[in-house]
């Protein structure tokens, strides 16, 4: 039997970079000594005022269907918080609910793009970018943000990969996996881009709430972005809420129509239950993802203290988000090498961050979503590993 060559586009190599995680999952299911440092799921509850009020809405039959682009009150509430972080005024027409971010990137490449365009990306990117770029048949076209200049934009290079073909720029504003934090001139670079040669933007906002070393900017409430620009963000790292599948693009009213038309597609509504609770997150929740940004610092600062004092590892220093990229370079061993033979040998989980670009060539990620016991713990027998190879 044969198959489309959509499934081709929507592979790659870079799933590969999560068979060490799966693996490790799996063990932990089991009850065995392992310490997941390969998923950024935090490791707090969701927020209790999110939980209770799903309950009481299942208990109050809330499992009919729903409207497609998401309750009124839940998008006001959305189109509130958008505009409290990005200064851009926007209302509930501008909003869509949708099945978590991952979902709404994958929604906005097929509402934005298709077979022929091209759609410039900032590199190191997120594991799937690759995948939800080709999903439309679009070709992704990577640009290095270089170690040598801090895992940052080069304005510079972005505009020169601009060609009659270009579409779209996406990006991730904090990024994963660098955690890095786009500044207002690098945004403002990227907007007169976008301007100049009438592109869309695509950003990437899930971890805006959890910058610890600038205020966070979005690109849509920069002059002449508005209608441009679509933002895309969620609930599950701000709030704990990873499993809810709550999430949402904001953009202009147009395109927000024709996706709720692919949503009558593919997802017909999302529940009314999990919308309530999301509800709830947006109106109560402020101060448990507050709380958690302030955990996730220290967890920062502690994790790179006890990394830098290792011989052979260099970590680096997130702005933002729940992960760490440690450069292994000096150990001899590949990252790929280093994060299985680290496994097998100890049982800590991490990611071969080469897979997320070729800036990352001699690095691997943690994530910091472990309680700090569970991190101090990872930490010795990272340290253990890394002396015996020494020896």
């Amino acid at each position: 039997m044969q198959f489309s060559s959509f499934v081709d586009r929507i592979g790659g190599p870079s799933a590969g970079a999560w068979d060490i995680h799966y693996d490790a999952l799996a063990r932990f299911r089991r009850g065995e000594d392992v310490i997941l440092l390969s998923q950024g799921d935090p490791d707090f509850d969701s927020p209790p005022e999110a939980v209770a009020a799903a309950i009481a809405a299942l208990q109050e039959g809330d499992t009919h269907y729903t409207e497609l682009s998401g309750r009124p009150e839940l998008r006001a509430a959305i189109a509130r918080r958008h505009a409290r972080l990005s200064g851009q005024a926007v209302g509930p027409d501008n909003v869509i609910f949708l099945l978590g971010a991952q979902n709404a990137l994958a929604a906005a490449s097929l509402c934005l793009c298709e077979t022929g365009d091209e759609v410039i990306v900032p590199e190191p990117m997120y594991l799937t970018y690759e995948a939800t770029v080709r999903l439309s048949g679009a070709t992704l076209v990577p640009v290095a943000q270089p170690m040598s200049r801090g895992l940052r934009l080069d304005p510079a290079a972005l505009a020169d990969a601009v060609t009659p073909r270009t579409r779209a720029i996406f990006f991730a504003t904090p990024n994963n996996p660098t955690g890095v934090a786009m500044s207002r001139e690098e945004l403002e670079a990227i907007a007169r881009i976008a301007i100049a040669h009438d592109l869309w933007v695509v950003s990437d906002e899930v971890y805006a709430t959890l910058a610890f070393d600038r205020p966070h900017v979005s690109i849509a409430g920069l002059p002449g972005m508005a209608e441009r620009t679509v933002t895309v963000s969620s609930l599950s790292k701000s709030h704990a809420m990873t499993g809810w599948r709550a999430g949402w693009i904001v953009g202009p009213a147009p395109l927000v129509a024709h996706l709720a038309k692919l949503s009558l597609c593919m997802l017909y509504g999302l529940p009314g239950f999990v919308q309530e609770g999301a509800l709830a997150a947006l109106e109560h929740g402020d101060a448990a993802a507050e709380a958690m940004r302030g955990t996730y610092r220290r967890r920062r600062d502690v994790l790179a203290g006890a990394l830098a004092g290792i011989t052979g590892l260099r970590p680096i220093i997130p702005e933002a988000g729940m992960f760490m990229l440690v450069d292994i370079g000096a150990t001899g061993l590949t990252p790929n090498d280093f994060a299985w033979r680290l496994y097998r040998a100890t049982g800590v989980s991490v990611l071969d961050a080469s897979a997320f670009g070729p800036s990352l060539a001699g690095c691997v990620r943690l994530s910091f979503a472990a309680s700090e016991a569970a991190l101090a713990e990872a930490c010795a027998r990272i340290r253990g590993f890394v002396a015996a190879l020494g020896r």
